[in-house]
């Protein structure tokens, strides 16, 4: 189910808030988390039911595994912790485990497994650190399902979103967040159905001609393409923001104007801001970070997006997209190191050639 669908917006957005108002009304706070949590289910099944299955396997084993990783000491406990990362990452590549393509007509609904596998993957090493102090069934489930970010995020930590269950505030009617929200969702909408749909004609007709293109057409198909996920991704993440507000939860902003960013490193402060904060905490910081030295920073940088780049997809264009993003990256941290030895102040032009950053787009045409 997409939230920009008819089903969506017009059936289930409108039953399940006025459900979990009802049930706030009658301050039976366990009964508006069953209504947030069915719906959820739903709402992820919608599209194919045996996906429920898929995701309820997900949620008991790593909620279990959290409990043995808390009470696991030593080395058993990092066992404990590299097999259930382990179990996660297979089921975020489970579609390319067995052959077969999960792919809907929506560019970003096969992103649903990335997100929800990271953000329990993320729960584990927190659960290993003594990090995750509550452990509430329901209220777990509901964190990994929360339908506004499920498929398409923000990633949501566990720290940041169960607080929020928790407090009465969230069972209340309130105005100023009702507003927020609906605002944000017709945003998001705007975004994805008048932007990115309507480039949407031009892209296919461009990367699926069988006739040479002139260098006009060539670039307007790239660019068209660039907007198009840039519009579609961060029209899903204000609608998402948006549809939290409706119910009271507060989610990360996602994306805050990439494309003016001077730099790939503001690029990437700006761009999927919750899976960059992700890769910095959980993957960049425990490899060493910035601490051991350029050469061991330079290995930590391509280490992540690497990885980072195969969060988009299991497969090789993906990687390497990942790999020329770590790239630039170390480049920044030279030219910014020489810059500020030399005490000279940065042309805009450097924006001009590392903020165009190889976008997707040219990773389709190219390497797909």
């Amino acid at each position: 189910m997409l939230f920009n669908s008819f089903e969506f917006l017009f059936v289930f957005l409108p039953i399940t808030w006025v459900l979990f108002r009802l049930a706030c009304r009658a301050r039976v706070i366990d009964v508006a988390l069953a209504v947030l949590l069915v719906a959820s289910f739903v709402f992820y099944s919608y599209w194919n039911p045996p996906f429920f299955f898929l995701i309820l396997f997900s949620i008991l084993f790593n909620f279990s595994w959290g409990r043995l990783i808390e009470r696991a000491t030593g080395s058993r406990r990092d066992i404990w912790l590299y097999s259930g990362v382990a179990v996660n990452l297979l089921i975020s590549n489970i579609a390319w485990l067995i052959g077969k393509e999960w792919v809907a007509r929506d560019i970003f609904l096969p992103l649903g497994i990335s997100f929800f596998t990271f953000q329990q993957i993320a729960y584990l090493i927190d659960c290993s650190k003594g990090l995750a102090k509550e452990h509430v069934f329901t209220q777990y489930a509901l964190f990994v399902t929360f339908f506004p970010q499920l498929i398409a995020g923000p990633i949501v930590r566990y720290e940041d979103i169960l607080p929020q269950f928790g407090r009465l505030r969230t069972y209340g009617m309130s105005y100023r967040n009702t507003a927020i929200g609906i605002a944000l969702l017709a945003l998001g909408l705007f975004k994805k159905v008048v932007i990115a749909d309507t480039l949407s004609p031009w892209v296919a007709a461009v990367f699926d001609s069988d006739n040479p293109l002139t260098l006009v057409e060539a670039w307007a198909g790239v660019l068209s393409y660039t907007f198009q996920i840039y519009f579609d991704f961060s029209g899903y993440s204000d609608m998402a923001v948006g549809l939290g507000r409706l119910f009271n939860i507060e989610l990360a902003i996602n994306f805050n104007s990439p494309y003016k960013a001077l730099s790939i490193s503001d690029f990437w402060r700006r761009w999927h801001i919750t899976l960059s904060s992700f890769l910095r905490d959980y993957l960049y910081i425990p490899l060493g970070g910035n601490r051991c030295g350029k050469v061991r920073r330079n290995t930590n940088i391509m280490i992540t997006m690497l990885l980072g780049g195969l969060w988009h997809g299991a497969s090789w264009n993906f990687v390497v997209w990942g790999g020329l993003h770590g790239i630039y990256l170390v480049i920044n941290h030279a030219y910014r190191k020489v810059t500020s030895t030399l005490k000279i102040t940065p042309p805009y032009i450097y924006s001009d050639i590392l903020a165009d950053h190889l976008p997707l787009s040219r990773f389709r045409m190219g390497l797909l």
